[in-house]
This record gives structure tokens, sequence and C-alpha cells, in this order.
């Protein structure tokens, strides 16, 4: 096997940056070498190469060699050799990380390698992480950066409700890069974007009984300012008054009245663009009630939506990004009383369309539609997506590998693919139509039910986007991780947060 170029070397000067608004207890140096006190290594390199550093001697290189050859190590990703007490190095243990061919190494791949080393770094006090990087990643900061990031993602924790939590070690990790600057640079953005997703994961993972609409408007509302975003914050009685009768009727069985949230970044002049998030705090279904004991244990998730454009907003804000992007979540809590609604009531929605409910479980489309009516009615956006987990028909149709997109604008679509590309959080589209009659009611206008189920809540959302572009997220099924996996650790994971942080930008550009 070929030895690797020795790793260039800058000046000694150490970039710090840290992920601030994370509870991920990891702080990320990158400098142009390492220090000789760091307690474990870590080299990223190549398919089909073996890893040599400057400084190392015969013997090390040598004993190097032979481990990785007798762990048939190819430098294929993620895979990774840990080697203890390695002759002639300082080090405890060194661990070898296979980067593949480095064509096909890019953000996606970066950020689960990073994930995969997270699991080798022991949680101990002020343990030190010293990473030395292939010469074929030296130049490219983006992906150095994003195996950081990676590492951060799989770092988060929700253990508020833990009688004993464990405690939070502080972990460094110095990363011997080149251009070490500009990794900084690119690793702060990731950083904006860990901060979002980790707030999506704290709003989902909150129970019904204390993340209930008050509650998670207040928790925003202390989160986002420092950021230099807008909050408004509309109370019951401001959205009974503004007409919004179908997210108000919503969580009338509760005494946990619907709010409203909106927030605006406005990094640029343009027309913003407008992100509407499925904000049910808690769905028991009403009383077309969930039945199923494993379905309604999980309905916190049910706010996933609104924790994903929350977290795209302040993702977005800590980039300071030159674009103008609006979040808007319905917030309500779906419970049973003598004043809930009941199936066959008529709810008026704020644009003055009057619903049918014919399935209280249909409630995400009843408030999504006054967030919908809000958000183009206050904003004038050049653009709405809504994100939600919104029906068990998408699940049956793709699973848990995609979220279907709704949309009749090309630009819309292909950039949103673009998006999901970039971020492993990929799309696939569903039809519009042609179903006519889908959602018709005999009652009222419309009613909030029909067939094919999926298509059925597009079409309904559609109808209050009115002309403006528009495209439907259906992330049913894909809030919540079961187990840890990847950049994931077990429960509410952030979805949607990368993927409208990154289609936001991508929009913005070619709008203009």
């Amino acid at each position: 096997m070929k030895w690797l170029k020795s790793l260039a070397l800058m000046s000694a000067m150490v970039i710090s940056v840290v992920a601030q608004a994370s509870p991920a207890a990891i702080k990320h140096q990158f400098t142009a070498q390492t220090k000789a006190d760091a307690k474990v290594s870590v080299l990223l390199v190549g398919a089909n190469q073996t890893a040599q550093v400057t400084g190392w001697s015969a013997d090390t290189q040598a004993m190097v060699s032979a481990a990785l050859a007798a762990k048939d190590f190819t430098g294929a990703p993620q895979q990774i050799v840990e080697i203890l007490a390695p002759v002639g190095l300082a080090s405890e243990r060194l661990l070898v990380a296979g980067v593949g061919d480095s064509e096909s190494f890019n953000r996606v791949a970066a950020e689960k390698l990073g994930a995969a080393l997270w699991s080798y770094l022991p949680e101990t006090a002020d343990a030190k992480h010293a990473v030395s990087v292939d010469a074929r990643l030296l130049n490219n900061a983006n992906l150095v950066a994003a195996i950081a990031h990676g590492m951060d993602l799989r770092d988060y924790r929700f253990d508020r409700y833990k009688s004993d939590p464990a405690k939070t070690e502080v972990r460094h990790v110095q990363w011997a890069v080149n251009q070490a600057p500009s990794v900084a640079d690119h690793y702060a953005d990731y950083a904006a974007i860990a901060g979002g997703v980790f707030m999506a994961r704290d709003i989902i993972n909150l129970p019904g009984g204390d993340g209930y609409p008050q509650a998670i408007a207040e928790m925003v509302e202390k989160a986002v300012k420092p950021l230099g975003i807008k909050v408004t914050v509309l109370n019951p009685r401001q959205v009974e008054r503004a007409g919004m009768g179908a997210l108000y009727g919503v969580s009338k069985g509760s005494e946990h009245k619907a709010y409203l949230l909106a927030l605006q970044w406005q990094g640029s002049k343009d027309a913003p663009i407008a992100l509407v998030g499925k904000g049910n705090t808690f769905d028991t279904g009403g009383y077309n009630l969930k039945t199923s004991s494993a379905s309604i244990l999980r309905m916190q998730t049910d706010k996933a939506g609104g924790g994903a454009v929350i977290g795209a907003v302040m993702a977005l804000a800590g980039q300071k990004a030159p674009v103008n992007v609006v979040a808007v979540v319905p917030l309500s809590h779906n419970l049973i009383s003598g004043s809930a609604l009941l199936p066959g009531d008529v709810v008026t929605a704020g644009d003055g369309t009057r619903i049918e409910v014919a399935n209280t479980d249909a409630e995400g489309r009843l408030i999504l539609a006054d967030g919908i009516w809000y958000a183009r009615d206050k904003f004038k956006p050049r653009v709405i997506a809504d994100i939600a987990t919104l029906t068990g028909s998408k699940v049956g149709a793709l699973g848990t590998a995609y979220s279907a997109v709704f949309t009749e604008q090309d630009d819309v679509l292909r950039s949103m693919q673009q998006a999901g590309e970039a971020t492993a959080e990929l799309v696939w589209q569903l039809p519009l139509g042609p179903y006519p009659g889908i959602i018709k009611s005999n009652l009222a206008d419309i009613a909030n039910v029909g067939s094919p189920g999926a298509q059925a809540g597009a079409v309904f959302l559609q109808h209050f986007a009115k002309d403006t572009p528009f495209i439907h997220i259906d992330m049913a099924g894909n809030a919540y991780s079961t187990s840890a996996n990847g950049i994931h650790p077990a429960g509410g994971n952030g979805y949607g947060v990368r993927l409208l942080t990154e289609w936001v930008k991508i929009y913005a550009d070619i709008a203009e």
C-alpha cells in the first residue's frame, strides 16, 4: 500500500468555534498542527490507503500498516480501525477512519463519518482528541467542517426528565487542517444548523402535558430573540378575533387553547419565503379517537413540522443568511371534552372558507389552513412551503425513506429535490391531481378528508395558498427515531430543519 503524503502544516494558530446554542458537549478547535499532549488521535485516510503523519517513526508506520492490513482496511466510508497503545506515539490509542472515494465523499458522507467517530470518543472530563486529515481533504474546508458537524448532531441528548441524568463532560477535538480559518467559517454555519436542529428536537421531545401551545410559544420566543428574529405571538383570544376558526376549533376541547407563532429573519429586502409548520402539540384524534396505544404514545411528535420551520429560521438567522424568510406555526392541543369539536361540525377559516370537520383526527390540515392563510395575508410571500406529519397514507406510499411533496411549480420542486439530496432528507413528488371532488362537502364549502388520503390533504391545503406558488411536504413517519442511527440519537430527530435551511437558500438564488 502507498504512503500518504505528509500532512501540510501552516502556523500553530488555533481557531476555536463552539456550537453555543446546542447541548452537544464538544468543543472543536481548528489548527495546523496537533498538540503533543492529546490523549486520542484520529487520522482520516482515503480508500485503498494506509496512514502516515509527519513525525512518525519507521516503527510506528510499520505497526500501523500491519494493524490496518490485519483488519482488511480499505479506507471505505465509515470504516474505522482502533489501534491501542500505538508504538512510538504518546496517544493511548489511534483511530484510523476511512473516507472512501474522494469523488463520492460529500457533505452527507462527512456528517455520517463524524457521527460514527463520535462513539469512539470517550466522554471523560477534559477528554482531548486530535484529528489529522487526509491530504486530499486538506483543501476542502467544508467537508472537514461537516465531519465535526456530524459529531455534534450525534452528541445531542434530551435528559431533562431523568432523575439522575449522566453528567455532561466537555470533549475537546482539535483538528489539524489546512486553511483553518476557512474550516472554522464553514463550521460556524454548521453550528447554526445544529442549533436549529436541537431546538426542533427539544420541541418534538417535550411531552404533550408540558409542551402545550403557550409553553412552546414562550420557549421559542425566548430562544430566538438573541438571533435578531422578529417574533409575533397571537394568543387564543387574538386567534379567535382574527377569524381563524379552523385553528381555534381544534383546541376547543383543551384547557390549552390555540396560539399562532410567526418568526421573521429579514436578511434581504426581497419578498419573503414563507414556511408553515404544523404545531399540533398533542393529538388524541379528538372524538375520532386514536385507539392504538402505540400510535397515541408518540403524538407529541405531531408538532415536528412546527419544530422544523422554527429550527430552519433559527439556522438561517444564525448564519446571517441574505434571505427574507418567515416561519408561521399554528399551535394546537387536540383533546376531548364537552367543548371539543364534533365530527360533522363546521368551522370557518381565516379566509372565510367554511369547512366540514368530517374527521376530528384530520386536525393538522385545519390548523395549517389558517397558518397558510396568515402567511399569505400578512407577509405576501413569493412562495409558501408547508411541512407536517400529516397522513398515514404517505407512510403507506413511501415509507420513511422519503417525504412526499406536492406542487405544481417545477422550479419549486427541483429546488426542493436538490435540497433533499444535499442533506439526505429526500423528497418524492406525488400528484396533486386531477382528483375532481376529492374534498367535496354537501354541508359546507369543503371537507377536511377525502381519498386518496395524502392527496386530499395536499389539495385541501393548496386551496388556502390560492395563487401563491406552493409546495406541501408530508413528513409523516420521518420525525422520530426509535433507536440511534447515524447523525440521529433516539427520539425526535429534527427532520426538516436541514432540508428547509438548504431549500430557502437555493430557492432565494433561483427566484432572484
